[in-house]
């Protein structure tokens, strides 16, 4: 598991800053420390509590071959995870959920097949044969389905956990995941329903600071997973070695 920040740290990222009183989810007040200008301050030390255990889980949940989805639509969320999921090779939403990516997935891998097809063609040179304006229609296709698929066109089955910015944006997600019985990750803020979160982290979840640390943090944990699931196979494959 990664190193955990300080409380320092995480204050100054502005992870403690929660919403307005007025938005609180009351089941989220007991991540509460107190309210100042009329905004909720999150406790720090509940925060870095739960980011253990969830980077632990996701650490764990890599290590045993699982694969983590990271999901985060908003403006200022979306470059963060796309930069942090592709430093793990682990497949994300930036743009916008996909209706049934976890409940027809089957369809969906159809799109992702089509997309794939399209970029072979377009790379092989297969599309030259035709006109140049079915030539710019096929252009087009590949851009949309990029938009929509282009961060897990290499998934080959609904993931074993998912990590998410935003769970109160992201509620279409949260819910195929929930149906689905895929544990969820999430960043929570003051103003959303932690419950069907399995490990929520209490935090800012508007703050670029505070949004690329715990994202960051993330992408370590599945890292360390990545690391210790090669170094089991490197050990299995050196004992069935040496037992020939």
């Amino acid at each position: 598991m990664p190193e955990l920040p300080s409380l320092l740290e995480l204050f100054r990222a502005g992870v403690q800053f929660g919403h307005q009183v007025s938005k609180r989810y009351p089941k989220m007040q007991q991540y509460i420390f107190t309210v100042k200008n009329g905004v909720h301050i999150i406790n720090l030390e509940q925060t870095r509590q739960k980011l253990a255990e969830a980077l632990e889980y996701l650490t764990t949940v890599t290590a045993q071959g699982g694969t983590v989805l990271f999901l985060g639509t908003k403006e200022q969320a979306a470059p963060i995870i796309a930069k942090y999921a592709q430093s793990v090779g682990m497949p994300y939403v930036k743009n916008r959920w996909l209706g049934g990516t976890f409940t027809n997935f089957l369809e969906i891998s159809r799109v992702i097949q089509r997309f794939q097809d399209l970029k072979r063609k377009r790379d092989t040179g297969e599309l030259e044969k035709y006109t140049k304006k079915e030539r710019l229609e096929f252009d087009r296709e590949i851009e949309r389905l990029d938009l929509l698929v282009g961060g897990i066109e290499h998934l080959r089955k609904i993931p074993e956990a998912m990590f998410v910015i935003d769970v109160k944006r992201e509620h279409i997600a949260i819910a195929e995941a929930k149906r689905k019985r895929v544990p969820i990750v999430a960043l929570c803020d003051t103003n959303v329903n932690p419950a069907p979160v399995a490990y929520a982290i209490p935090g800012n979840d508007d703050a670029i600071k505070s949004i690329e640390l715990v994202t960051k943090l993330a992408a370590d944990a599945v890292a360390e997973g990545l690391r210790r699931r090669q170094g089991a196979a490197d050990a299995s494959k050196a004992a069935a070695t040496t037992e020939k």
